[in-house]
C-alpha cells in the first residue's frame, strides 16, 4: 500500500512528509486505518538524538488510534472493524516480566528502537527503496500502519479517536506515575514538575487519589492556568518559587510525592527534586534524559538519612491491556478530563507546526487528525 508518512532522515532535521510503502500484515499482525495520532515529546527526542533508533529513516509517532481493516493469520481476538488504541510498549503475556504482572517491562520492549517487526524481524515500511524504522514498532505519523497484535488494545467504539490516542503513552504514563509509581494516598501533598500532557495526566491522577495540596510547577503562565483548571491547588513558575511557599503550607514537611514530567530531565536537577520531597517520600522521575547522560547531582546523605525514594517509571508502571480501557471508562464516566487535554488538531503536513507549538509551550497535547487527503 502506497501512502504518506512523517519521516526524519538525520538528527536535528524537521519531519518530512513523504511517500511510503506499507506491507501487508503477516502472522500475528493487523493493519489499521489511523484516525488520530498524538504529538508526544518522546518523538522529538528522536530528532535530538536523546532517544536513538537503530538507523534512519525513522517514521515517527507512538500515540495513535484507528480502525482495524485487515487481520493476519493467527489473530483471533481482534477483528476487522474493531476500534483500537496502540500501546507504545507491546505486551506478550508470556515473558518473565509479563508473568510477574509488569507488562510495561515486557521483554518485547527490547526491540522498540530496533525497528524490526515482532513477528519475523523484517520491516513493514519502506521509503525511497530503504527500510524505515517505525517509532516504538508503531509509526503512527502515517494514515495506515501494520503492527503486531501485542501492541493493540481494543476500545469502546464510542470513544473519540483524538481522545483514545492519548492513552497510547501520555495519559497512561502520567496517570500511572501518580497512582502506581508514586502511589499517592488521600491527604498527601504532591508536587508535579512540568505541565504538559504527561504532567496533566499525573495531576488528574493525584486529584482522583485524594491528594490534599497539588503543587504544579511550570515556567509557562498559560500552562500554570491549565494546571489550576485540571485541579492543581497552587502553581509556581520555578523550583525557587515553590521552595518559598511549600515549607509553610506543609509545616515544613514538603511534598510526600514529587513527580517529574519535564520535557527533558537534567541530572543536575535531581537533588532539587529530592529536596522538595518529604522524609520517607518518593520522587518519581517519569521524564526522559539523554540516553548517554550519566551524571547526577545527589546528596547521598540526605537520601539515606531522610529515607527518601528515587523512583524511575515507564508507561506509568501499568498494564496497557488493562489500564487503557479502564482509563477510558473513567473518561466516559466524567471523572477523567481528556477532552480539554487536546489543545490543537493538526493535519499530517502540519506536524512540524505541532512540535513547534509543543516546544514553545502552547499545547498540553497536539493531535494529528487524519483526513482523506492524507491517505
Amino acid at each position: 500500500m502506497r501512502t504518506k508518512g512523517a519521516l526524519i532522515w538525520d538528527f536535528h532535521q524537521p519531519w518530512s512528509i513523504e511517500d511510503i510503502e506499507i506491507g501487508d500484515p503477516r502472522r500475528g499482525e493487523v493493519k489499521i486505518r489511523m484516525e488520530a495520532a498524538g504529538l508526544c515529546h518522546s518523538d522529538h527526542h528522536l530528532a535530538t538524538g536523546d532517544i536513538p533508533m537503530a538507523s534512519f529513516p525513522i517514521l515517527g509517532g507512538h500515540e495513535g488510534a484507528g480502525v482495524v481493516i485487515e487481520a493476519g493469520e493467527g489473530v483471533d481476538d481482534i477483528a476487522v472493524g474493531d476500534h483500537v488504541a496502540l500501546s507504545f510498549i507491546p505486551s506478550c503475556g508470556r515473558c518473565p516480566s509479563c508473568r510477574a504482572g509488569r507488562t510495561n517491562l515486557c521483554d518485547l520492549g527490547a526491540g522498540l528502537l530496533a525497528g524490526a517487526s515482532v513477528s519475523d524481524g523484517s520491516f513493514r515500511v519502506t521509503a525511497r527503496g530503504r527500510d524505515v524504522y517505525p517509532m516504538s514498532l508503531l509509526g503512527t505519523f502515517a494514515p495506515y500502519l501494520v503492527v503486531h497484535r501485542s501492541s493493540v488494545v481494543r476500545i469502546d467504539p464510542e470513544i473519540p479517536f483524538e481522545v483514545a490516542c492519548l492513552l497510547s503513552c501520555g495519559v497512561t504514563t502520567g496517570f500511572g506515575s501518580a497512582t502506581r509509581s508514586a502511589d499517592v494516598r488521600p491527604g498527601e501533598d504532591v508536587a508535579i514538575i512540568g505541565i504538559g500532557g504527561v504532567g496533566v495526566a499525573a495531576l488528574q491522577g493525584a486529584v482522583l487519589s485524594g491528594a490534599r495540596y497539588i503543587f504544579a510547577i511550570d515556567p509557562v503562565e498559560w500552562k500554570r492556568e491549565q494546571a489550576l483548571h485540571f485541579g492543581a491547588t497552587h502553581v509556581y513558575p520555578d523550583i525557587d518559587a515553590a521552595f518559598a511557599q511549600i515549607p509553610e503550607l506543609t509545616t515544613g514537611a514538603m511534598a510526600q510525592k514529587v513527580i517529574v514530567t519535564v520535557g527533558r530531565v537534567e541530572g543536575r536537577d535531581i537533588d532539587l527534586y529530592l529536596a522538595l520531597t518529604a522524609k520517607a517520600g518518593t520522587c518519581v522521575v517519569t521524564a526522559m534524559g539523554g540516553i548517554l547522560d550519566t551524571e547526577v547531582t545527589l546528596n547521598l546523605s540526605m537520601l539515606t538519612l531522610f529515607q527518601k525514594n528515587l523512583q524511575g517509571t515507564i508507561f506509568g508502571a501499568g498494564n496497557p491491556q488493562h489500564d487503557i480501557p479502564n482509563l477510558l471508562a473513567l473518561y466516559r464516566a466524567g471523572k477523567l478530563n481528556l477532552d480539554d487535554m487536546v489543545t490543537r488538531r493538526y493535519r499530517l503536513e502540519e506536524v512540524n507546526d505541532g512540535y513547534r507549538d509543543m516546544l514553545e509551550g502552547r499545547n498540553i497535547r497536539g493531535v494529528i487528525r487524519f483526513t482523506d487527503a492524507d491517505r
